[in-house]
């Protein structure tokens, strides 16, 4: 035993050094990554090539799962398995027109257009509505027909509101302190919005609009208990909008007690359990997924995340998730590192945006929310919502163009490749507003000013 023993502290020793060194050797190699890493979030157009991929993975990945949720109810309904997935292109090639627009021109111009692109989204509000020119469609008299295509204005009022909202809000940021600088004209405006939208009604449409809203006063610096009497404002509108419809008011309920209405009301959002549980860790494989055959209604509409979770399984899902995350984290990298603010507000309000969308989407369809009807952005099978969404994406990678970094590297070092391609001006450097002078008081006025300042020396020196 006394000869052994030496030998085996010999080999726990080596054993010891050699998971020492395995473990350095790790360590080592993750502090490269990160380093790595850091070296390339601090390039220039970092912000811009984060969101240029983050969008190109959202519009892959929805194309795949229309594709694989719209198959079946295509065939029902047409000759072709591709009848809406091929809409569902056609949006996206009219998208990503858009998508170049809003990049390429000048976020100048952009802000001096939003007075009129928010007079024309309340005026297409206010159409919407009459019957002859607006559709009704799920109850909800929210769209113009045009043939086969559809358009829902609402979309363009959020960012209009956006846009527009962020102009007032920067022109008057020396008085926002005051609350009549600060809710005027901003939030009435917003309301009559609100007013039109539940008209139609669109729940969905002003929920979303409210969080525009929310996110505007929020990046301007709004106190809090502001917010408390919107969250109340909102949560009459929501009650009002839920119990003025039936089928709102089933949904609400049917939220409240799944178990009431199993086959009835509560039939789609316990089908969408079933079908992320179903999934497990890996899926059921990319088009095998069994509830697109009407066990989930509107599945490559609404539900499409269900989908994912049943055919990619936890890893989709997760890989969803980490997309959007990685949307708001590079979405308020934008907004801190630029200089204007108007561009730090709109960057920051449209973020909010989407990943709200997303999280109320996603929400629903896990069972933590009741049914709004909101969509999945880029993923979710619709035409307004993805051309729309594809032009929000353009002007965030116009703002991440203007950071002072990247405005500093693309006028020195010219466009580059990617900016050749698609024509992209250079952008300009922040210029801050000039102050204007107080007018000088005419001659006379400043001559009474100065008897007052020194009355003794006006009277011409006698006693």
């Amino acid at each position: 035993m006394t000869a052994l023993e030496p030998a085996r502290t010999d080999a726990g020793a080596s054993e010891t050094a050699a998971k020492r060194e395995t473990r350095r050797q790790r360590q080592g190699r993750v502090r490269a990554v990160r380093v790595a890493l850091t070296a390339w979030l601090g390039r220039p157009l970092a912000s811009f090539h984060l969101v240029l991929a983050i969008c190109a993975l959202l519009v892959v990945l929805g194309l795949v799962m229309v594709l694989s949720a719209s198959s079946v109810i295509s065939i029902r309904q047409d000759a072709s398995a591709y009848a809406v997935f091929g809409k569902q292109v056609v949006f996206v090639l009219v998208g990503l027109v858009l998508f170049w627009i809003g990049l390429r021109v000048p976020l100048r111009r952009i802000r001096a257009f939003s007075p009129t692109a928010l007079w024309v989204s309340i005026a297409m509000l206010v159409l919407v509505l009459i019957p002859g020119l607006g559709t009704k469609i799920n109850g909800t008299r929210s769209w113009f027909t045009l043939g086969p295509l559809s358009f829902q204005p609402v979309e363009v009022a959020k960012v209009a509101l956006a846009l527009w909202g962020a102009h007032i809000l920067v022109v008057k940021r020396g008085l926002l302190h005051q609350y009549r600088h600060l809710l005027v004209p901003v939030v009435p405006v917003a309301l009559v919005m609100f007013a039109l939208i539940m008209l139609q009604p669109d729940l969905g449409g002003t929920v979303t609009l409210g969080v525009v809203l929310i996110a505007l006063l929020w990046f301007a610096g709004a106190q809090l208990r502001l917010f408390g009497a919107l969250a109340l404002g909102a949560l009459a509108g929501v009650v009002v909008l839920a119990i003025g419809t039936n089928y709102r008011l089933s949904r609400v309920l049917a939220f409240l007690s799944p178990e009431a209405d199993p086959d009835g009301a509560s039939y789609q959002a316990n089908q969408a359990l079933y079908a992320l549980a179903d999934g497990g860790l890996f899926g059921k494989g990319l088009g095998q997924g069994p509830s697109k055959y009407q066990y989930l209604p509107n599945v490559h509409n609404d539900f499409i995340f269900a989908l994912i979770g049943e055919e990619l399984g936890f890893l989709g899902c997760v890989l969803v998730l980490g997309l959007f995350g990685m949307l708001a984290v590079v979405g308020m990298r934008i907004a801190t590192r630029n200089i204007d603010p108007w561009i730090r507000t709109v960057a920051a309000t449209l973020t909010v945006w989407l990943v709200a969308q997303a999280a109320i989407n996603i929400g629903y369809v896990v069972n933590l929310l009741p049914v709004t009807g909101i969509t999945l952005p880029l993923i979710s099978s619709g035409g307004t919502s993805v051309v729309v969404t594809l032009l929000v994406f353009g002007i965030l990678a116009n703002c991440a163009r203007h950071e002072p970094e990247s405005v500093a590297a693309l006028r020195s070092q010219g466009p580059g490749r990617f900016g050749r391609l698609m024509r992209l001006p250079a952008p300009e450097p922040y210029q801050p507003p000039t102050r204007r002078r107080p007018a000088r008081a005419p001659a006379r006025s400043r001559g009474r000013a100065d008897q007052r300042r020194h009355p003794r020396s006006s009277r011409g020196g006698t006693s």
